[in-house]
Protein backbone atom coordinates (compact mmCIF):
# COMPACT_ATOMS: atom_id res chain seq x y z
CA UNK A 1 0.00 0.00 0.00
CA UNK A 2 1.72 3.54 -1.45
CA UNK A 3 1.80 6.08 1.69
CA UNK A 4 -0.40 8.79 1.59
CA UNK A 5 1.66 12.00 0.35
CA UNK A 6 1.68 15.29 2.62
CA UNK A 7 0.32 18.70 1.64
CA UNK A 8 3.30 20.56 1.13
CA UNK A 9 3.13 24.69 1.36
CA UNK A 10 6.58 26.44 -0.29
CA UNK A 11 7.98 29.87 -0.52
CA UNK A 12 10.42 30.80 -2.99
CA UNK A 13 12.45 33.75 -2.04
CA UNK A 14 14.31 34.33 -5.38
CA UNK A 15 16.92 37.32 -5.05
CA UNK A 16 15.28 38.95 -2.40
CA UNK A 17 15.95 39.36 1.04
CA UNK A 18 19.00 41.11 3.77
CA UNK A 19 19.73 39.50 7.16
CA UNK A 20 16.87 42.20 8.66
CA UNK A 21 14.27 41.24 5.71
CA UNK A 22 15.04 37.60 6.64
CA UNK A 23 14.98 38.13 10.33
CA UNK A 24 11.61 39.57 10.10
CA UNK A 25 10.33 36.57 8.04
CA UNK A 26 11.96 33.87 10.51
CA UNK A 27 11.03 34.92 13.45
CA UNK A 28 7.53 34.81 11.40
CA UNK A 29 7.50 31.59 10.50
CA UNK A 30 8.62 30.52 13.96
CA UNK A 31 5.91 32.19 15.47
CA UNK A 32 3.17 30.73 12.94
CA UNK A 33 3.92 27.40 14.61
CA UNK A 34 2.91 25.66 11.75
CA UNK A 35 0.92 22.38 10.89
CA UNK A 36 1.79 18.71 11.69
CA UNK A 37 0.06 17.75 8.38
CA UNK A 38 1.79 19.87 6.32
CA UNK A 39 5.82 20.61 5.18
CA UNK A 40 6.52 24.39 5.06
CA UNK A 41 9.65 24.66 2.92
CA UNK A 42 11.12 27.88 2.06
CA UNK A 43 13.93 28.91 -0.51
CA UNK A 44 16.04 31.67 0.47
CA UNK A 45 18.54 33.09 -1.45
CA UNK A 46 21.78 30.70 -1.48
CA UNK A 47 24.08 32.91 0.53
CA UNK A 48 21.39 32.76 3.48
CA UNK A 49 20.74 29.24 3.42
CA UNK A 50 22.92 28.03 6.48
CA UNK A 51 21.23 31.10 8.16
CA UNK A 52 17.34 30.51 7.47
CA UNK A 53 18.43 26.84 8.09
CA UNK A 54 19.78 27.48 11.68
CA UNK A 55 17.25 29.97 12.73
CA UNK A 56 14.04 28.34 11.34
CA UNK A 57 12.26 25.73 13.39
CA UNK A 58 12.82 22.39 12.76
CA UNK A 59 9.46 21.91 11.35
CA UNK A 60 10.64 24.38 8.71
CA UNK A 61 12.40 22.94 5.83
CA UNK A 62 14.92 24.84 3.76
CA UNK A 63 15.64 24.61 0.08
CA UNK A 64 17.90 25.64 -2.37
CA UNK A 65 16.66 27.15 -5.32
CA UNK A 66 19.14 25.25 -7.96
CA UNK A 67 21.78 22.71 -8.36
CA UNK A 68 23.99 21.70 -11.19
CA UNK A 69 23.77 18.53 -12.94
CA UNK A 70 26.92 17.13 -11.46
CA UNK A 71 28.48 16.34 -8.81
CA UNK A 72 31.88 19.30 -9.05
CA UNK A 73 33.65 20.90 -11.65
CA UNK A 74 34.51 24.55 -13.38
CA UNK A 75 31.05 25.64 -13.07
CA UNK A 76 31.13 29.25 -11.85
CA UNK A 77 28.70 30.22 -9.71
CA UNK A 78 26.71 26.75 -9.55
CA UNK A 79 26.32 24.79 -6.48
CA UNK A 80 26.08 20.81 -6.80
CA UNK A 81 23.39 18.58 -4.96
CA UNK A 82 26.55 17.42 -2.63
CA UNK A 83 27.17 21.21 -1.37
CA UNK A 84 23.33 21.46 -1.03
CA UNK A 85 23.35 18.14 1.15
CA UNK A 86 26.54 19.51 3.09
CA UNK A 87 24.66 22.07 4.43
CA UNK A 88 22.10 20.19 5.86
CA UNK A 89 19.60 20.80 3.47
CA UNK A 90 17.41 17.94 1.51
CA UNK A 91 15.48 19.88 -0.61
CA UNK A 92 16.00 21.94 -4.10
CA UNK A 93 13.56 23.45 -6.54
CA UNK A 94 14.31 23.04 -10.17
CA UNK A 95 12.47 23.76 -13.44
CA UNK A 96 11.64 27.54 -12.01
CA UNK A 97 10.14 29.28 -14.87
CA UNK A 98 12.68 32.22 -14.43
CA UNK A 99 15.25 29.06 -14.96
CA UNK A 100 13.43 28.34 -18.01
CA UNK A 101 12.85 31.50 -19.32
CA UNK A 102 15.64 33.98 -18.12
CA UNK A 103 18.65 31.33 -18.02
CA UNK A 104 16.99 29.19 -20.79
CA UNK A 105 17.40 25.52 -19.23
CA UNK A 106 16.13 23.13 -21.64
CA UNK A 107 13.70 19.99 -20.28
CA UNK A 108 16.47 18.05 -20.66
CA UNK A 109 18.82 20.09 -18.64
CA UNK A 110 16.57 20.80 -15.60
CA UNK A 111 15.70 16.38 -16.37
CA UNK A 112 19.32 15.98 -15.82
CA UNK A 113 19.63 18.11 -12.95
CA UNK A 114 16.84 16.27 -11.85
CA UNK A 115 18.17 12.77 -11.91
CA UNK A 116 21.58 14.12 -10.60
CA UNK A 117 20.05 16.01 -7.59
CA UNK A 118 17.94 12.67 -6.87
CA UNK A 119 20.76 10.36 -7.30
CA UNK A 120 22.30 12.75 -4.20
CA UNK A 121 19.78 12.16 -2.09
CA UNK A 122 17.95 15.45 -2.61
CA UNK A 123 14.14 16.00 -2.84
CA UNK A 124 13.47 18.00 -5.70
CA UNK A 125 10.57 21.04 -5.72
CA UNK A 126 9.61 20.02 -9.64
CA UNK A 127 8.28 23.44 -11.47
CA UNK A 128 5.65 23.37 -14.60
CA UNK A 129 3.61 25.88 -16.15
CA UNK A 130 3.15 27.73 -19.18
CA UNK A 131 3.38 31.21 -20.89
CA UNK A 132 0.46 33.23 -21.89
CA UNK A 133 1.34 32.78 -25.25
CA UNK A 134 1.04 29.34 -24.50
CA UNK A 135 -1.97 29.50 -23.06
CA UNK A 136 -3.51 31.16 -25.53
CA UNK A 137 -2.86 28.84 -28.20
CA UNK A 138 -4.06 26.19 -26.12
CA UNK A 139 -1.02 24.22 -25.34
CA UNK A 140 -1.17 24.55 -21.48
CA UNK A 141 -1.43 20.30 -21.69
CA UNK A 142 1.06 20.09 -24.04
CA UNK A 143 3.49 22.40 -22.45
CA UNK A 144 2.67 20.92 -19.05
CA UNK A 145 2.98 17.26 -20.04
CA UNK A 146 6.52 18.03 -22.65
CA UNK A 147 7.99 19.22 -19.02
CA UNK A 148 6.73 16.31 -17.24
CA UNK A 149 7.70 13.62 -19.59
CA UNK A 150 11.32 14.96 -19.74
CA UNK A 151 11.73 13.19 -15.96
CA UNK A 152 9.31 10.49 -16.40
CA UNK A 153 11.29 9.39 -19.39
CA UNK A 154 14.16 8.99 -16.82
CA UNK A 155 12.41 6.80 -14.27
CA UNK A 156 12.81 9.11 -11.32
CA UNK A 157 11.89 8.31 -7.73
CA UNK A 158 8.41 10.24 -7.12
CA UNK A 159 8.07 9.46 -3.52
CA UNK A 160 10.62 12.32 -3.32
CA UNK A 161 9.35 14.73 -6.19
CA UNK A 162 6.96 17.09 -5.17
CA UNK A 163 5.53 19.07 -8.63
CA UNK A 164 4.76 22.43 -8.82
CA UNK A 165 2.45 24.16 -11.25
CA UNK A 166 3.31 27.84 -11.75
CA UNK A 167 0.72 29.69 -14.01
CA UNK A 168 3.67 31.76 -15.75
CA UNK A 169 0.79 33.46 -17.62
CA UNK A 170 -0.46 35.09 -14.31
CA UNK A 171 2.83 36.18 -12.75
CA UNK A 172 2.18 40.16 -14.00
CA UNK A 173 -0.13 40.05 -16.33
CA UNK A 174 -3.51 40.93 -14.10
CA UNK A 175 -4.82 37.66 -15.14
CA UNK A 176 -5.44 35.07 -12.64
CA UNK A 177 -5.54 31.73 -12.02
CA UNK A 178 -8.72 30.08 -11.69
CA UNK A 179 -9.64 25.87 -11.79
Amino acid sequence: MVAARRFVVGGNWKMNGDHATIDGIISFLNQSGGNSDVDIIVAPPAPYLTYVKENVKNNILVAAQNCYKVAKGAFTGEISPAMIKDLGLQWVILGHSERRHVFEESDDLIAEKTVHALESGLCVIFCIGEKLDEREAGKTKEVNFRQLQAIVDKKVDWSKIVIAYEPVWAIGTGKTASP
